[in-house]
């Protein structure tokens, strides 16, 4: 399948499409895990590092974010979030590819966080990510060297 899919930087003016792509995505899993659902953790969540916020667009359509801190040795996924309309489409799976790929032409690791009662870690894991923690809510998960902490 050949999706056209671009990213672009997220702007302010993005804010609003990305608090209902986050109520969207991610309200039944905080809900589930007696995490906070207001406007107000949505936001704090949102502006959390959102220098390295990118829109995932299909076909010059927002659908999605990306956040992204890209170090020396690895890439953590900060956030991924697909519109539900759009999920089960291999789109997730596709920006997670490019990320896989990226990492290991640098030979840096991917790591990222999952709430537990989120279905997306049996995609990390179908790509070859490995549980390295957990606490009470959440996977700790790793792509790459093993050995490194998370």
């Amino acid at each position: 399948m050949n999706l056209n899919i671009n990213y672009r930087p997220a702007l302010d003016s993005d804010k609003s499409f990305l608090l209902e792509l986050r109520s969207k995505t991610m309200d039944p899993h905080l809900t589930a895990t007696s995490l906070p659902v207001s406007q107000e953790a949505h936001l704090h969540r949102i502006n959390y590092k959102f220098d390295q916020a990118y829109i995932i667009e299909l076909d010059k359509v927002a659908i999605g974010l990306l956040k992204a801190d890209r170090k020396i040795d690895n890439i953590e996924i900060i956030q991924i979030q697909i519109d539900p309309e759009y999920q089960n489409k291999g789109i997730g799976g596709s920006v997670l590819q490019a990320i896989l790929q990226e990492a290991s032409a640098s030979n840096r690791s991917v790591s990222l966080s999952v709430l537990k009662v989120n279905r997306a870690q049996e995609l990390y894991i179908s790509l070859g990510f490995k549980t390295v923690a957990e606490d009470e809510s959440s996977y700790f998960m790793k792509y790459g060297s093993a050995n490194m902490s998370f």
